[in-house]
């Protein structure tokens, strides 16, 4: 993996968080801007995943399997856009604290698959 890449796509996705957590935090349900911003970090997630699958076809093989890689590449490809209709069927506070939710998750997630691919 893209170790940089990994690093870029976890911090925008706390970016991501706090900005929906204060959105949260001052009683206000996402707005357009949010869902930019979600988008942003979705590309991001989606440009690791194409990434992650060319390395795997060149021949690349993760540190702890991987099986379990394409599934945390996988998840972490959903988990904004996830979070995101959540959000769009709840327009109150609470959607903004769905997507904050969701973009701690997705945050954890790079962690991870950093471990997984043996950083």
């Amino acid at each position: 993996m893209i170790d940089a890449l990994t690093l870029v796509v976890g911090l925008t996705a706390l970016a991501l968080a706090v900005w929906c957590g204060h959105a949260f935090y001052r009683d206000q349900s996402t707005k357009d801007w949010h869902f930019i911003g979600m988008a942003v970090v979705t590309v991001l997630a989606l440009a690791q995943l194409v990434i992650g699958v060319v390395q795997l076809s060149r021949g690349e093989r993760p540190a702890k399997g991987t099986a379990i890689f394409v599934a945390y590449l996988l998840g972490a490809a959903a988990c904004i856009p996830g979070a995101g209709f959540v959000s769009l069927t709840e327009r109150t506070r609470w959607g903004s604290a769905t997507v904050a939710a969701g973009a701690v998750v997705l945050g954890v997630l790079q962690v991870r698959l950093y471990d997984i691919w043996g950083g």
